[in-house]
């Protein structure tokens, strides 16, 4: 599918996005290894999360699910069902990571297999550490899909991530549920934490200290749980914005989870006005309406801790780079190589095509600014996030931008073009 961006646009309004597809994918994992029925509020509709619920349904699990309402029948992993087929991840990278650490300790072998681009994502950050635990993981040669994992008895670890990382600390927790005695794990930055967070909520005995986590086994207890927006998803609209004097947008309902939110801390160093309003908690989760108003952006230099915290958000960033006066230079996200895509060369390529001036590195850009894009053709390169920052860019240049493979936006927003449109105006 292709899309029509028509440029430079100004953005007023309010909106609300999806529920939030990391707390979403959790949700479902976590409300199937519980005992007795969880019920989900604000199930986001991402492709994604259906490729878990499904998967979880190949596992014998019961999941009833009507918009966004879900209900989880569960009887603890000890009941889960081998599956008679492949479980499909589709294009998610969450679903396969975290059910990795769930069938971990099951003592049947399952195949987990995905698309064209899941299959090329790595896996050996989490075979490596469910293998210390005891299970049996193999994956193409060594590092991709499919996986075949053969679970059972398992012991709990120390372990340390070389880098943070969400998806491999929560396969690891996933998999210390069902395991003989405690499980640590360490990272070198705090990554998102919806996982340590649902796990308290659903009953665990789990501490954290830091970016030290430890575990003890036990049994999880169903509750009701609600599911906030998706600030990553909001963050599109957000970033649209921000460099644009006379540019409000208001975002209803965003979860704000200090270990997600680094992206809001960016854009006030950059200058734009950022205020997070009426703060509540759903399900553990901090929720709140978060409103930027526009100002002229200054480059900045982003790396370090904060990474992980923004890891979705960084195309964004070398988006905006491209508005602000001087040069931003992002470093330390060589993770954004092995996503959906390369982000870092898709979104070279991208902004290149639209006149702006960039730099790769191996783990980073450098971006100068201020540059007067001017509309291009664009490539969604088959990921979600690209078409959502492509679309951003696209309001910034002059003239009217074509993005080629438009749908891939609804792997983690659908519906986003429709919301973009509700709140574009021209100039």
């Amino acid at each position: 599918m292709e899309v029509r961006i028509r440029g430079p646009a100004l953005v007023r309004g309010k909106a609300r996005v999806p529920g939030d597809k990391s707390i979403s994918h959790r949700a479902l994992i976590l409300g199937a290894m519980a005992k007795g029925e969880t019920e989900i509020r604000g199930l986001s509709p991402a492709r994604d999360v259906r490729s878990t619920a499904d998967c979880l349904r190949s596992l014998g699990v019961e999941v009833y699910w009507e918009g966004e309402k879900a209900s989880i029948h569960g009887r603890g992993p000890e009941l889960l069902s081998p599956p008679t087929r492949p479980l499909d991840c589709g294009n998610s990278g969450t679903t396969m990571r975290l059910l990795a650490g769930v069938l971990a300790g099951r003592p049947f072998e399952s195949v987990l297999v995905g698309d064209e681009s899941l299959s090329r994502r790595p896996m050996r950050r989490v075979v490596e550490p469910l293998s210390l635990m005891g299970a049996e993981i193999h994956a193409r040669a060594g590092n991709f899909p499919p996986l075949r994992v053969r679970g059972g008895y398992l012991r709990g670890i120390y372990y340390r991530l070389p880098v943070a990382s969400a998806q491999v600390k929560s396969a690891i927790l996933l998999a210390g549920l069902q395991a003989e005695g405690e499980t640590v794990v360490e990272e070198p930055f705090p990554s998102r934490d919806h996982t340590e967070r649902m796990l308290l909520f659903l009953g665990a005995e789990l501490e954290k200290d830091g970016a030290r986590i430890r575990l003890v086994p036990g049994e999880l207890r169903a509750r009701p749980v609600g599911v906030p927006g998706d600030f990553s998803s909001a963050a599109f609209l957000l970033a649209a914005a921000a460099p644009r004097p006379g540019a409000e947008v208001l975002v209803q309902g965003v979860g704000v989870n200090p270990t997600r939110i680094g992206f809001l801390e960016v854009l006030r160093e950059m200058g734009a006005d950022v205020a997070v309003l009426g703060r509540d908690e759903i399900g553990g989760e901090p929720v709140a309406d978060v409103r930027v108003r526009g100002r002229e952006l200054r480059a900045i230099e982003l790396g370090g801790e904060i990474v992980p915290r923004m890891i979705d958000e960084i195309p964004l960033v070398f988006v905006l780079a491209t508005q602000a006066a001087g040069t931003t230079v992002v470093r330390g996200a060589r993770e954004l190589r092995v996503k959906e895509s390369d982000r870092i060369s898709a979104m070279a390529e991208n902004l290149r095509r639209l006149g702006a001036e960039v730099r790769e590195f191996p783990d980073g850009m450098e971006v100068s600014g201020p540059c007067r894009l001017k509309a291009a053709r664009l490539s969604g390169f088959m990921d979600h996030r690209v078409v959502m920052a492509s679309a951003v860019a696209a309001l910034f240049a002059e003239g009217e931008s074509l993005i080629e493979g438009a749908e891939w936006a609804d792997v983690s927003f659908p519906g986003f073009f429709s919301v973009l449109e509700g709140i574009v105006h021209d100039r």
